[in-house]
C-alpha cells in the first residue's frame, strides 16, 4: 500500500502543477490625463508603482477636449482625467464608459510670469500692450483655456488682449511658452505653478474663481478598461489618502467624498 500511496502522491502533485493558475507578469494601462496634472499624477503613479511593482501605469498628457475626440475615435486609453468634468460625463452618455464618471478635483487658474512679478499683477493689468505677450491655452479644447478667456472677458480686457495672445495647445505647453521667455506672462494651472521648477522661477496671482465657471474635474474608465483588474484598482487608488495628500499639495481643491467609488 506504501508504493501505491507514493505514486498517488506523485500523481497528485503532478495533477496540481498543471491545473493549478499560472502566475501573472503583471498587468499595464494607459491613462489619458489633462496636462495640469502632469506633476501630481507623476507623483502619485510613482506611489501606486511601489505599491503595484509588477504592473506598469503609463501616462500620456494633453488637451482634455483632443483626448475625447480620440476615444470616440477608438483610442486605446483605459482611464481618462479631464480637467473638465463635462467631457467624461458627455462620452459616458454616449456609452464609452466602463462604469460613471467620477469628480476628482477643482482646478484653479493664476497669472505665472518667469520675468515679471505676478504677485503684483491682476488681470487688468494685461491690457498695457507694453506688458507683451500673454500665454494661454485654446479655449476651444482645453478646459483651462476657455476659463482664461472667461475671466479676462469678465475683467474687461478681452478684446485688448486678444493681439497680444499666445495660444498653447494644452496648459503644459502654455506654461513653457511663459516659462522659455515665448509670453511675458500667462494664464496657467495653480498645480503647474506650485512645481518646483516653475515657483523657483517666478511667482503668481490666484485669479478669483467667481470670473470664470468652475474648473470641476473629473475621471472615468473607458470601455477599454472592461477586463482590466489594475484600472479599477487605479481608479480606487486616487481616492486613497495618500494620492489626495498629493494633490492638495499641487492646489487642488477636493471632493469631500472618496473619488475612487
Amino acid at each position: 500500500m506504501q508504493p501505491r500511496r507514493r505514486v498517488l502522491g506523485v500523481l497528485l502533485a503532478l495533477a496540481a502543477g498543471v491545473f493549478a493558475p499560472t502566475a501573472t507578469a503583471g498587468e499595464r494601462i494607459t491613462v489619458a490625463a489633462a496636462s495640469d496634472l502632469k506633476f501630481a499624477l507623476d507623483e502619485i503613479v510613482a506611489e501606486f508603482g511601489r505599491a503595484h511593482p509588477g504592473d506598469v501605469v503609463e501616462v500620456v498628457y494633453g488637451s482634455s477636449g483632443k483626448f475625447a475626440t480620440q476615444i470616440r475615435q477608438g483610442a486605446p486609453f483605459d482611464l481618462y482625467f479631464s480637467a473638465d468634468i463635462a467631457y467624461p460625463r458627455t462620452l459616458e452618455a454616449e456609452g464609452l464608459a466602463h462604469g460613471t464618471t467620477r469628480p476628482y478635483a477643482l482646478g484653479r487658474i493664476v497669472l505665472w510670469s518667469a520675468i515679471r512679478d505676478a504677485r503684483t499683477l491682476e488681470l487688468k493689468d494685461l491690457a498695457d500692450p507694453a506688458l507683451g505677450r500673454i500665454a494661454i491655452a485654446n479655449p476651444r479644447h482645453a478646459p483651462y483655456g476657455k476659463r482664461a478667456e472667461e475671466a479676462l472677458r469678465a475683467a474687461g480686457v478681452w478684446e485688448a488682449v486678444q493681439p497680444r495672445l499666445v495660444q498653447g495647445e494644452n496648459i503644459a505647453q502654455t506654461a513653457q511658452f511663459v516659462q522659455t521667455g515665448n509670453a511675458a506672462v500667462g494664464i496657467i494651472a495653480l498645480s503647474l505653478a506650485l512645481n518646483p521648477t516653475l515657483a523657483a522661477q517666478g511667482g503668481y496671482h490666484l485669479i478669483d474663481a467667481s470670473l470664470h465657471a468652475p474648473l470641476e474635474q473629473g475621471f472615468m474608465l473607458t470601455r477599454a478598461a472592461a477586463g482590466k483588474p489594475l484600472a479599477g484598482v487605479f481608479a480606487e487608488f486616487i481616492g486613497s489618502e495618500s494620492a489626495r495628500t498629493v494633490l492638495r499639495r499641487y492646489g487642488f481643491e477636493l471632493p469631500t467624498a472618496p473619488v475612487g467609488r
